[in-house]
C-alpha cells in the first residue's frame, strides 16, 4: 500500500501543478476578455475527477492492494497520459485552462495532434489518466461504475465545448 500511496500522492501533485498553469492561463484569458462557457458542468467535472481519485486511493485502502506488475501498468498509463498532457498545454499555450474559455481572438488548434484527434485532452491525457489510478490501486469498482458515471459528464462538457466554438469553424 505504501508504494501505491507513493505513485498516488506523486500523481496528485503533478495534477495540482496542472491545475497551477489552468489558473494563471485562466486569469489572463478572463483580462483579456474571454468568457467562460459551462461553469457548472466544469465544476462537476472538477469534483467527479477528485472523487474519483480518492475513491480509488480508498479501495487500495480497503482491499489492502499492494504495488504490484497491475499497479505497475497502471503507473506507466498515468505517466503516458500526463506526458500527452505536457504536449497538449504546450500546444494550446495560454488558452489551455481545466475550464472552457472562449477568447475574443480564439484560435482553432490545427496542429497534426488536434487534426487527427477529436478532443486530446479528453481521449489521450483524462480518460487514460483515470483508467491508470484505477489500476494503480486496483480499484476495479471505480473503473467500472466511477468512469462511465464521468464519461456522462464529460460527454455534456464535450457538447457545450463544441457549441460554444461552432462559430470558430
Amino acid at each position: 500500500m505504501t508504494t501505491i500511496l507513493i505513485f498516488f500522492i506523486l500523481f496528485f501533485i503533478i495534477r495540482l501543478a496542472f491545475l497551477a498553469v489552468s489558473i494563471k492561463n485562466e486569469k489572463n484569458l478572463i483580462k483579456n476578455g474571454a468568457v467562460q462557457v459551462g461553469n457548472q458542468t466544469s465544476t462537476l467535472l472538477a469534483a467527479a475527477h477528485i472523487a474519483y481519485y480518492f475513491l480509488a486511493l480508498l479501495n487500495a485502502y480497503l482491499v489492502s492492494a499492494y504495488f504490484d506488475v497491475i499497479s505497475f501498468i497502471g503507473v506507466v498509463i498515468v505517466c503516458i497520459s500526463f506526458m500527452i498532457l505536457a504536449v497538449i498545454i504546450k500546444q494550446l499555450g495560454e488558452i489551455w485552462t481545466v475550464k472552457i474559455y472562449i477568447a475574443p481572438n480564439h484560435k482553432i488548434n490545427t496542429s497534426w495532434l488536434f487534426k487527427t484527434f477529436k478532443h486530446p485532452n479528453y481521449f489521450l491525457n483524462i480518460i487514460p489518466e483515470l483508467i491508470g489510478i484505477a489500476i494503480l490501486c486496483h480499484a476495479w469498482w471505480v473503473l467500472i461504475i466511477g468512469l462511465p458515471i464521468y464519461g456522462l459528464i464529460l460527454a455534456k462538457r464535450i457538447r457545450q465545448e463544441e457549441h460554444a466554438m461552432q462559430h470558430l469553424f
